[in-house]
């Protein structure tokens, strides 16, 4: 703004009422942006908005002033003289007394009150005349929301960052706050007021100070917002959440302990209401009061608390326990927000004042608890009120020897000992001492409510003992105490819990999980002070061990014992216990790792397999044992099947690896260590693979090769590139000495090629198998020896049939380097010449095809494997071999961004005609083929040519590709004359548009979608193509449901119903008529007019839907029956 006539017009731009907030905001902004680059100062400014800010007219007036104030509230950072701030403070102090101008003045004061850090800031003597004006001058509650809410904020701010000015006002800043507070509704100004009676009792924290003399009237006007009676939506402007809100009404009432009096009996009322939102705001709001007010003030309500918070642990309803693998880390039962609320509230008083955990241990019905136990043997026998009872007490007992060393003690010195009574492993003497029984036997009184009583016990003390590192500077005498008890007792308590686990049976799931769950809190104990024995924790290891390796099957007692030695495991690692993870190696991971190893155990292979992984996966040292292991057992297995014909063993071998790629292989980036492991575990397969010459028995092994493979290409996917290497190198050395084709002499001749049979031998297809899934996994970066022979000899492998070694060159030609500078995947073969060989050195006649105005080598129909594809040469099973090898390359190729994919395509399409260009007919089988290769091109593959595998994915390859085939693919249907090539056409085009992203489709809803309707038409004729129909469909309902198609659905909807509707009845897939059913239901968003006129045969379908045999479809039938049922009563608009 270079001008005063700029300024001007800014000026007069702003204080007129009539502009639109746009223009307000721009003059704003203008008039700031001059101010903050110098060309315009602040004195400048004022004296030009004189008129403005002195007028008789109020509406000027106001947005005069409000104008200066939020320039100021732009000009924060910028230095201004401190007479000129104190003028503008007192200016902004005198228009507090005008309500018109409220605004305007509330808001030049906060700009100017949280000026700091720069030159010019406010006073504690204006601050205090702005205070006081406020008092005097404003009366809150007759203003609006935004107005009440600034005035909250000037008070905030005033309290907050002039503490010294506002303790010379005294009675009076009280007064104005409660004034303020009283009658305030909307959450957006109470957030601001509960913290601003925060800040009040941090200011006047004196027993003599404002704040406690007025504590009775200040609490009286916080104290009707609880609990909060919430009734703002989500969708308000000035919403807040409620728990937001509650929080800060709490930190409220817990501000000062002059509000003990008023807050805790207020608090304990509400706590006995009925509404559970009132009981978790209490019991907060206690917790909160409890460290606030202090022990002095608090003790005086223990007996009211103490009954309070029973009485909320015993009425949380639906309470029961449950004996599952996922309980055995947890108390064993669900616990609602008050329960949770209630446990945290008496830990908390606990911790504070030991005095407290009296009040519970002289409680008769903590004491009784006892009679309870020992009435009942097995805890489904307990009636509900007893179940109840067990539950609470064992953990309103946890709770509280959680809180401290000393309540742990209390807790043990008071109930440990009659605990022990109740299990048998002490007995009271004749003059009512309890002694130890040396030689108890505890199996025939193991009461399920006392072992639950003794572990929740046990678990609260575990966390008492400080790590091995902390227990050298703790005293062990604070521990002394409960710690020595239950040293005395480890012996006998583990021989109970052993027990139990072991009279535990198939009916009864109780006697496994205490057992189990107890044994784990006794192994769970950390650091040098531990109360158990490393004979006892090795004692304990062995049981749980035991169970794994003797069951049969997998049962609860099983999955107990497994998911216990897992969290064994992790504690170990987590709190680095060397003895123990010493015991734990030589106990648990040798012994499973051995079973790996042995032929000879009753558990199932694959249940050691998930023990073994799970079990090592919690310690590095632990997983690089257990590959080992694994390494050993498959070399053991794959020797014993190809020596003996054992076909179990090649079995285990296929579970092994499975287990590999499943458990390990997902954690390579956790476990350090582990790639290095995995590389040497994919070098011994090919160690293995090498010395077995020949399989002595020859047998159908799909499965074990698909998860051989399956596990080589993701080892070889995570290692590194050095590693790869290794394999590469190992693999091939491999495959060079084996019996496959020599790699120099592939065949050159159509008759050679046209005998060509599925013939390798099982040990020739493994290893073709494995040495294709290695080169799908490895990175561009690697590198390959003899990359050209390698390509024939795949060539020749996948017109034999073999589909890995397809994928394997579709893999290589994506990441070979294109010779001239870019990455290579081989140093003795480029891009360029890998193409020549696979399209025309290898094949061609001597005679090679060259390009006009390329130097790139041609893929179109002149070369040999088109030809084959096309059915000039070859049997119909080269012909289809052909064409699904043509697809991986073309896919290869298209995923980098090459165009020699557009002459593969063309190919492909070729193969789409019932007779080709050349006059040669083409078999049903093969166009099939050609029509699912454009699947092959567009759609994700997880088994190849992916991230994971470190595939070459050139960014919108899809988009790229879908403009050029899609205008062909239409125009060659538009021109087709038989049904079959139709039919065929509309496959492949609807593989290319179900895979392609679905903005693309929405960008060419208008072209595309004639050509869907008339795709489902067709290839609902068939139950061939039900998959591919039902992708199909799934882009029509995207079409449907967005707003950029929403014109072409309207212009359409006629022929979208009628597609729609015999879609509802088509028998061949049932999510097909559920997806139809939907979209009818989504069309009644169209217009009217659009969809009324078919209304009858829309309810004709549905209603013949609704005897449909599958539920789904049933469901969606009734919905849909009843919306557009709906619309026949409309008339229909003209």
């Amino acid at each position: 703004m270079g001008s005063l006539n700029n300024l001007t017009e800014h000026l007069e731009t702003f204080v007129d009422v009539t502009r639109s907030p746009t223009h307000h905001a721009e003059s704003l902004k203008a008039i700031a942006s001059s101010l903050e680059k110098g060309v315009l100062s602040i004195n400048q400014l004022v004296v030009e908005m004189d008129m403005y800010l002195t007028t008789t007219d109020d509406v000027v007036r106001a947005r005069g002033i409000l104008l200066l104030a939020e320039i100021l509230n732009h000009l924060k950072s910028k230095p201004l003289d401190n007479a000129v701030v104190h003028s503008l403070i007192a200016f902004f102090t005198s228009k507090l007394e005008e309500w018109r101008s409220l605004r305007g003045a509330l808001t030049g004061c906060l700009a100017l009150l949280k000026r700091k850090g720069v030159a010019g800031v406010v006073t504690a003597t204006d601050a205090e005349a702005v205070a006081k004006s406020m008092a005097q001058n404003v009366q809150v509650q007759s203003f609006a929301l935004h107005d009440r809410k600034l005035c909250f904020e000037l008070w905030e701010c005033l309290v907050e960052q002039y503490p010294e000015a506002m303790i010379n006002l005294g009675n009076l800043i009280v007064f104005a706050t409660c004034e303020a507070i009283d009658g305030e509704k909307d959450p957006p100004c109470l957030m601001v007021a509960f913290h601003v009676v925060e800040l009040l009792a941090r200011l006047f924290p004196s027993p003599s100070g404002p704040v406690a003399s007025e504590a009775s009237d200040l609490f009286e006007f916080i104290s009707c917002y609880f609990p909060l009676h919430y009734t703002h939506t989500k969708g308000d402007e000035a919403s807040i959440p409620r728990e937001d809100l509650s929080r800060g009404l709490s930190l409220a009432i817990s501000s000062t302990p002059f509000f003990e009096p008023y807050a805790i009996p207020l608090l304990l009322e509400k706590l006995s209401s009925s509404l559970p939102v009132a009981k978790v705001d209490s019991l907060k709001c206690l917790k909160d009061c409890a460290v606030k007010y202090g022990v002095h003030r608090m003790k005086k309500h223990y007996e009211g608390l103490w009954s309070a918070l029973k009485d909320a642990l015993y009425s949380s309803p639906g309470r029961d326990l449950s004996f599952g693998p996922e309980f055995l880390t947890s108390p064993g039962f669900e616990m609602d927000e008050i329960h949770r609320e209630a446990a945290d509230l008496l830990q908390r008083l606990v911790k504070q004042d030991i005095s407290f955990l009296g009040l519970v241990v002289d409680d008769i019905r903590v004491n009784m608890v006892f009679d309870t136990i020992s009435r009942y043997s097995r805890y489904e026998e307990m009636p509900d009120t007893s179940k109840l009872e067990v539950l609470v007490v064992s953990q309103i007992l946890s709770v509280s020897a959680r809180a401290s060393v000393d309540s742990c003690n209390i807790i043990f010195q008071t109930f440990f000992f009659r605990l022990m009574n109740t299990l048998g492993i002490v007995e009271t003497t004749s003059t009512g001492d309890l002694v130890h029984k040396e030689n108890s036997t505890v199996s025939t009184r193991l009461y399920h409510g006392g072992l639950h009583l003794c572990i929740e016990l046990l678990t609260a003390s575990k966390d008492l003992i400080p790590s091995s590192e902390e227990s050298s500077s703790t005293p062990g005498s604070a521990q002394q105490s409960w710690c020595s008890i239950v040293n005395r007792f480890s012996v006998p308590l583990i021989g109970a819990f052993t027990s139990a686990v072991q009279s535990s049976n198939d009916d009864c799931s109780a006697d496994a999980y205490l057992g189990v769950k107890g044994l784990l809190a006794m192994g769970m104990f950390r650091g040098g002070s531990s109360p158990v024995s490393r004979s006892e924790f090795e004692k304990i290891l062995t049981t749980l061990t035991s169970i794994i390796t003797a069951e049969s099957a997998k049962t609860v007692k099983w999955e107990l014992a497994l998911k216990a030695l897992v969290c064994m495991g992790s504690f170990i690692d987590q709190y680095r216990e060397s003895e123990k993870a010493m015991s734990y190696m030589g106990i648990v991971v040798e012994n499973l790792v051995s079973l790996v190893r042995s032929s000879q155990c009753s558990l199932p292979y694959p249940l050691i397999l998930e023990a073994t992984s799970e079990v090592c996966s919690t310690r590095p040292k632990y997983v690089e044992k257990m590959v080992q292991g694994f390494e050993e057992a498959f070399c053991s297995s794959f020797s014993d099947f190809y020596a003996n014909g054992n076909f179990k063993s090649i079995e285990n071998c296929s579970q092994l690896l499975e287990c590999v790629t499943n458990k390990l292989l997902p954690r390579v980036t956790e476990i350090d260590g582990l790639e290095k492991s995995l590389v040497h575990f994919a070098i011994s397969m090919w160690n293995e693979i090498e010395s077995s010459f020949v399989f002595s028995y020859d047998f159908n092994g799909r499965e074990f090769v698909e998860a051989a493979m399956k596990t080589m290409g993701q080892i070889v996917g995570v290692a590194l590139v050095d590693s790869q290497n290794s394999i590469i190198q190992k693999a091939y050395n491999v495959i060079s000495s084996s019996t496959l084709p020599a790699m120099e002499s592939i065949p050159l001749t159509f008759a050679a090629l046209e005998g060509l049979q599925r013939d390798l031998s099982t040990r020739d297809e493994l290893t073709l198998s494995l040495f294709a899934s290695v080169i799908i996994g490895v990175s561009p970066k690697a590198s390959i020896p003899d990359v050209k022979p390698l390509i024939k000899l795949f060539m020749v492998s996948f017109l034999k049939g073999y589909i890995p070694a397809a994928q394997a060159l579709g893999s290589m030609v994506n990441k070979l380097g294109t010779g001239s500078g870019g990455a290579n995947i081989s140093t003795d073969c480029s891009l360029e010449e890998a193409c020549e060989i696979i399209f025309h050195e290898s094949f061609a006649s001597g005679n090679t095809i060259s390009s006009d105005d390329s130097s790139k080598s041609k893929c179109g129909s002149e070369t040999l494997l088109s030809k084959i594809c096309l059915g000039f040469y070859g049997s119909l099973d080269l012909q289809t071999r052909a064409i699904t090898g043509l697809a991986w390359i073309g896919k290869g190729l298209l995923m980098r961004g090459d165009g020699r994919v557009n002459e593969i395509a063309l190919v492909l399409m070729e193969c789409l005609k019932s007779s080709n260009s050349s006059g040669n007919a083409m078999h049903p089988s093969a166009m099939k083929h050609a029509a699912d290769a454009f699947l092959i091109l567009m759609s994700d593959s997880g088994e190849c040519l992916n991230r994971k595998f470190h595939a070459v994915i050139r960014p919108l390859y899809k988009q790229r590709f879908f403009s050029i085939t899609v205008p062909i693919l239409e125009s060659l249907i538009v021109n087709c004359q038989t049904p079959l090539s139709r039919t065929m056409l509309h496959v492949a085009l609807a593989h290319v548009i179900s895979n392609v992203p679905v903005t693309v489709i929405l960008d060419n809803t208008k072209k595309l979608l004639p050509m869907i309707l008339e795709g489902l038409s067709v290839l609902s004729v068939d139950a061939v193509d039900k998959e591919t129909l039902f992708s199909l469909l799934l882009v029509l309902s995207g079409t449907l449901t967005d707003t950029k198609g929403k014109q072409s659905v309207s212009d359409n909807a006629h022929r979208i119903i009628e597609c729609l509707v015999k879609l509802t009845a088509y028998p061949h897939l049932m999510v097909v008529r559920e997806t139809a059913i939907q979209c009818l239901a989504t069309l009644l968003e169209l217009p009217h007019g659009r969809i009324y006129p078919f209304r009858r045969e829309v309810l004709q379908a549905v209603t013949k839907a609704l005897d449909d045999p599958k539920r789904r479809v049933r469901e969606e039938a009734i919905k849909c029956r009843q919306a557009w049922t709906s619309i026949t009563s409309r008339s229909t608009p003209v």
